[in-house]
């Protein structure tokens, strides 16, 4: 009875697999084509091919290693700055004689006329009359360290993938980014720059400089045009046509000029102008920054339902992911900056619990990232959880700028 159902399924799968034996015989056969035709030359001609053959083998191998070795990767990476043991905010002295006279740097002056609610500006005279003693060593900007160690985490402790050869090339002509490989790295990567970038102009404009009354510091301002470098320069290009300093240079260069700003801070020969103010303005541009990665994911969570066939989800999730990395950092660090201004507004509570979101981002790692329908029950909404979570984030931070505005 049941022998012309069992007779029809076996014709089934038979026919499935023929055909997928005959897709497979047509993706292979040029290249048992090219074999064949290999087989039958001398080796005058063999050799060279061999080697060219070998030297694509191996950078695809590298290429291939290094997108997908993600090296000291490490969602905990802030626990090694040890921000709780830092008694005073940057720019202040920390030892010599002014650590124990009560003077303060331009920047220590600026932060404290803030939180005492007096007028926002610090006159030349004010400036002029700040005299630190010799010897005076002062705090250093924990944002400035936070920021030059994710550039070298980008580029010197992993390889910056987006400038690579054969990332550039794709995928036979097809951009990696419209595929499900290889790809995770380069925009989590891209997402770390973006919060880079972001704090790189803030400290150039505010941060690094007492506003209305001294300079742009030369060190921060060579730093924010090194890292506004295109993310995609090889060694040649184009347009123009002919060789180029490749994007990883430029980066480097951003992460010297920091480290040479917080020496120079170190030595009170810098200023970090750490007033209630410019922590608003910062807090607002981050803000404003986590505000278009949420449209983005939102735009692709409400109209590109593919769920684990979306192949640009991934290219969202992990630049997200990769923001929220670099902000945890570098807010965290912020902390730590504008302490005082953080302990007399009484943002401690709402700070330490947006910290305490940001490393629960961190936590959402999926092996593939799948954009289903959010009323689905097959395929999940890795790109809404995402998305939730830096609206909960920007929300707290939104709070903190008008609690400081006030």
């Amino acid at each position: 009875m049941f022998d012309p159902i069992v007779a029809f399924f076996q014709r089934v799968f038979t026919a499935i697999g023929r055909g997928i034996g005959l897709a497979v015989a047509w993706l292979l056969w040029p290249f048992v084509l090219l074999g064949n035709w290999y087989r039958q030359r001398s080796w005058i001609i063999k050799g060279p091919i061999g080697i060219i053959l070998l030297g694509l083998l191996f950078f695809y191998g590298y290429f291939f290693w290094q997108t997908q070795a993600w090296t000291n990767f490490n969602p905990d990476y802030v626990d090694r700055y040890k921000l709780a043991e830092r008694k005073v905010p940057a720019g202040s002295p920390v030892s010599g004689p002014g650590a124990t006279t009560g003077q303060a740097t331009p920047g220590a002056a600026a932060n404290q006329a803030a939180v005492a609610n007096q007028p926002a500006e610090v006159t030349p005279e004010a400036l002029a009359a700040v005299q630190l003693p010799a010897g005076t060593q002062c705090q250093t900007s924990a944002i400035v360290d936070v920021t030059a160690d994710l550039i070298d985490y980008n580029v010197n402790e992993n390889a910056w993938i987006s400038s690579m050869l054969l990332y550039k090339l794709g995928f036979f002509g097809l951009d990696w980014d419209d595929t499900p490989w290889l790809d995770n790295k380069a925009s989590f990567q891209r997402g770390i720059n973006q919060a880079i970038r972001r704090t790189s102009v803030e400290l150039v404009d505010s941060l690094g400089r007492v506003r209305g009354t001294s300079g742009i510091n030369n060190d921060l301002q060579r730093a924010r045009g090194n890292i506004q470098f295109d993310e995609e320069t090889w060694y040649f290009g184009l347009n123009p046509f002919g060789p180029k300093t490749p994007t990883p240079s430029f980066y480097r260069a951003a992460m010297k000029d920091m480290r040479t700003f917080n020496t120079s801070l170190a030595k009170c020969d810098a200023v970090f102008d750490g007033r209630a103010d410019n922590l608003v303005e910062f807090l607002d541009r981050i803000a404003n920054d986590l505000g278009n990665t949420s449209a983005i994911i939102r735009e692709r969570s409400e109209n590109h339902n593919g769920g684990w066939f979306d192949t640009r989800a991934d290219d969202r999730f992990w630049f997200a992911y990769g923001q929220l990395y670099g902000y945890y950092g570098i807010l965290s660090a912020a902390g730590a900056d504008f302490e005082n201004v953080v302990a007399q507004r009484g943002l401690t509570p709402i700070w330490t619990e947006t910290i305490k979101q940001l490393r629960s981002a961190l936590r959402i790692q999926p092996l593939i990232i799948s954009n289903g329908e959010e009323a689905g029950w097959i395929m999940p909404t890795h790109l809404a959880t995402m998305g939730f979570y830096i609206l909960r984030v920007r929300s707290n931070i939104v709070e903190m700028r008008d609690i400081l505005a006030r």
